[in-house]
């Protein structure tokens, strides 16, 4: 199984908001999570920076391609892009891969 690590920055006073979105993720953008392999998937928050973790039962490549190519993804994007800053890889469309560096088992 592979690890997905990303980081991003919520906008100035939006955490409340961001909460709130995520509370109410839409059961399609679950289901396209899921069906990318997506599992594990926590998302913390230290003030207004974020990281998330999620294991990929399919690989991570799978993982992008499939929220790549979904237009759920691309209207949760649309969705959060008021109150969210993330920087995106211009070629899987995904946030960029942090590197692991160590890893306790």
């Amino acid at each position: 199984m592979e690890r997905m690590a990303w980081k991003g920055r919520i906008r100035p006073g939006c955490k409340a908001e961001y909460i709130r979105r995520h509370d109410a993720i839409w059961p399609e953008m679950k289901a396209v999570l899921k069906e990318a392999g997506i599992c594990n998937y926590t998302i913390f928050a230290n003030g207004d920076e974020l990281f998330g973790y999620y294991e990929c039962e399919k690989g991570v490549a799978f993982a992008e391609k499939t929220q790549a190519n979904s237009p759920v993804v691309d209207r949760w994007n649309e969705y959060m892009k008021d109150i969210l800053e993330l920087e995106m890889d211009p070629v899987t469309g995904a946030q960029p891969k942090l590197e692991p560096v160590f890893r306790l088992d």
